[in-house]
């Protein structure tokens, strides 16, 4: 183990500690209100938190926080996350200015800025016509995208990727993209596989 390494893990370990409290406050707001909310409302933020400071915060915050999330991630400035069920693997970088719904990152994947990536195509209903559509409810699915993976600035994620896919700049997935495809456009079709 190199001697960066180990000044690298005790950084992180010393803002393990310092995140903790925030952690234990977050969690005395979770007893008496929504989860989700409260956790946004910690998101949003820690994600005001500028440099290495707060991407060494906000990634020791979701590491206590999100299930089976690694604290071997940057997330950028005025990064959001909306949902606590968010699990983010080792070696993630999340550029700045996303909004992160519903999902799970693996490994050694690129997010490029001002990236959306949505809980599913069905967060609202809209059938009945007569009724407000934020009243109508909706269904929240768990995005997956794969391991060493690159999604492109701007990109609208609302559906899953598969392992080395590469995702064009400002393209909105819809549909399910398989495994080692390089997809562009709106809407998100693969143009060729690597």
């Amino acid at each position: 183990m190199s001697a960066r390494h180990i000044v690298k893990r005790t950084i992180k370990n010393l803002f393990l500690v310092l995140a903790f409290p925030i952690h234990l406050f977050f969690r005395l707001f979770t007893i008496s209100g929504n989860p989700d909310s409260a956790f946004m409302s910690f998101s949003q933020g820690l994600s005001l938190v500028p440099g290495k400071p707060g991407i060494y915060l906000r990634a020791a915050f979701y590491r206590l926080t999100c299930p089976n999330t690694s604290d071997e991630i940057t997330i950028g400035f005025l990064t959001i996350f909306s949902h606590r069920d968010t699990t983010i693997h080792r070696g993630v970088y999340i550029g700045p200015q996303c909004n992160v719904g519903k999902c799970e990152i693996g490994k050694n994947t690129l997010i490029g800025s001002g990236v959306h990536i949505l809980s599913g195509t069905r967060q609202h209903s809209f059938e009945d016509v007569k009724k407000p559509i934020q009243e109508q409810g909706g269904h929240y699915r768990k995005i997956m995208i794969g391991d060493n993976s690159w999604i492109g600035n701007s990109a609208v994620i609302a559906s899953s990727i598969g392992r080395g896919c590469i995702i064009g700049a400002g393209s909105v997935v819809t549909k399910d993209i398989e495994m080692l495809s390089i997809a562009v456009g709106n809407p998100c079709s693969v143009v060729k596989k690597r």
